[in-house]
């Protein structure tokens, strides 16, 4: 007695780790594929093809006797598969307060009958008292056991269902069904082979055709003078064409549901790559308005977030200058977009000033005139807007004088033209008479401190005093002898500065230090870039509109 006793809680023991298990593995890891078996078996066991027989997916069958459900099942439309509890099962139907052996013999032979036609579920034992229904026996996995109980639960007068199913996990069971199922599949591929080969075929030509149609590059541009824009169009179509293709063959072979799927993922797939390329997508958004507005052409010389040069090309990634010291600079649009943009060729009239200061002594106007008349003689300089001058400052020493010249800079170098302007009204002001001084500060001392000085500097021996700086008391009553004296010397000096100014400028290639006209090799190298073929379009178009 002890034995068998001890025997009987081992095996209950057993059984209720065995439904431990089970309920956790359902929980967790075969909930999803219950309710594809289940309708699954049911076809299989009536033989019924659900795509012929759209009643054969109702839920319910009336289990009168094995040979009327045998010959023709009777359908009921009500109610779904009810909800799996703790590997226990419960129909929703209503309950028959006198039940018979006979029903109940009736359903366990109807679920007898419906095991005995599905692979797996032979070696299930099934008992019914009262309406409720045990399930014994072995199943080959989990997802074997949960067909079995839902197969069970749809049939009608079944009040509950008690799984006692044992899952053995047989590795060659569990292989030998994954391996007809892959079998099966492999069947139907190659029956739909030939229906596969005319839906790539389809696919082939409406993307050859779309292809062909975005590469009509006359047509596009026709349509739209902006190279930028007739390259989006073209592309555009190319694509709804593909897609409108791949519509067709999948809709052939009937697997419209795939494409439902492949536009969900690329949806997803689009917003990831949309924040991850996010300065990429700026930077072709910028290119198309930028295309579309021709802030600039080609040639033209510009400053852009003080980065000068002259324009080479546009391209659907950035603006391409020729620097002044003839060095390829490439901007992204994005920030060509957002930045400000100084054309220099836009208006060709071009200002530019100078400042020179005259002794305070001189007459302000006077120089003007003087300095005015020097620069109308330069042959760059532009009569309409006139030439001007204005006084802007008085210094201490000397009163400032801004000169305001107008040049033509499509063909005047400005910088060299500004240079010219300045000496030659430097020069007009000094031979006139006018002195540009420089910078002359006073050091004033009280009169004992002037006699100590004097004092020092008579008594002191000649070699040993020479000092770098020699003091001289300024008192109104000094002559202007050395004031003279210094100014004969300046006059001397500049004298000969003119000479030898005169006699450089004199020689070989003298004339192109006066000559205020562009430099030909930059332009020579900006018309090589513009010349030279690249891959990219060019996207600045003579023929667009111009903001």
């Amino acid at each position: 007695m002890n034995t068998d006793f001890d025997r009987s809680t081992m095996c209950d023991f057993i059984k209720a780790c065995g439904q431990m298990l089970l309920l956790l593995s359902i929980l967790f890891a075969f909930p999803v594929y219950a309710a594809v078996e289940e309708v699954t078996g049911i076809t299989s066991a009536l033989g019924i093809d659900t795509a012929e027989n759209p009643a054969a997916d109702k839920p319910l069958l009336d289990a009168t006797s094995e040979e009327e459900a045998s010959a023709s099942p009777v359908v009921i439309p009500e109610p779904a598969p009810p909800p799996i509890i703790s590997g226990e099962s419960t129909n929703n139907a209503q309950i028959e307060t006198t039940p018979t052996p006979q029903k109940d013999n009736d359903i366990r032979q109807r679920i007898q009958g419906i095991f005995s036609e599905i692979e797996g579920l032979q070696a299930v034992n099934v008992s019914v008292t009262q309406g409720v229904v045990t399930l014994t026996g072995e199943t080959p996995n989990e997802k074997k056991a949960q067909q079995a109980i839902n197969l069970t639960n749809r049939l009608t007068d079944v009040v509950t269902v008690e799984d006692r199913i044992d899952r053995t996990l047989d590795v060659q069971d569990n292989v030998t069904t994954v391996y007809q199922g892959l079998k099966a599949q492999a069947k139907n591929l190659v029956k739909a082979l030939p229906l596969l080969l005319v839906g790539i075929v389809l696919f082939a030509l409406v993307t050859w055709f779309g292809s062909w149609l975005s590469n009509r590059k006359k047509m596009w541009q026709r349509l739209t003078p902006n190279p930028f824009v007739a390259e989006l169009l073209s592309q555009t179509v190319k694509v709804i064409f593909i897609i409108f293709g791949l519509i067709l063959a999948l809709s052939l072979i009937g697997a419209e549901t795939i494409l439902g799927t492949l536009l969900g993922g690329a949806g997803v797939i689009g917003i990831a790559v949309g924040f991850a390329v996010k300065d990429t997508i700026e930077n072709y958004i910028a290119s198309l308005m930028l295309s579309i507005r021709q802030p600039f052409r080609a040639r033209d010389h510009i400053l852009i977030n003080n980065q000068e040069g002259i324009v080479v090309r546009l391209t659907s990634r950035a603006t391409i200058l020729m620097t002044l010291d003839g060095n390829q600079l490439r901007i992204p649009n994005a920030e060509v977009f957002k930045a400000t943009i100084l054309n220099y060729t836009k208006n060709p009239e071009r200002r530019f000033t100078f400042e020179l200061g005259v002794d305070a002594n001189d007459d302000p106007l006077a120089a003007i005139k003087v300095g005015l008349d020097a620069i109308h003689r330069l042959a760059f300089v532009l009569d309409e807007p006139k030439a001007v001058a204005v006084i802007t400052n008085v210094g201490d020493s000397n009163i400032i004088l801004e000169f305001q010249i107008w040049v033509d800079q499509s063909d005047t170098d400005f910088s060299k033209a500004r240079s010219i302007a300045i000496r030659e009204t430097k020069h007009a002001l000094e031979n006139e008479g006018f002195s540009l001084p420089e910078p002359i500060y006073r050091l004033r001392f009280n009169s004992n401190l002037e006699k100590a000085f004097e004092n020092m500097q008579a008594n002191a021996n000649t070699d040993s005093a020479k000092s770098d700086m020699t003091i001289t008391p300024i008192t109104p009553k000094v002559p202007d002898k050395n004031q003279n004296e210094d100014n004969s010397v300046d006059d001397k000096d500049k004298k000969q500065a003119k000479a030898r100014a005169k006699l450089i400028l004199q020689g070989r290639n003298a004339d192109e230090v006066l000559n205020a006209r562009p430099d030909d090799k930059l332009m020579e190298k900006v018309e090589q870039e513009i010349a030279e073929s690249s891959d990219e379009t060019d996207l600045l178009n003579n023929n667009s509109p111009q903001e």
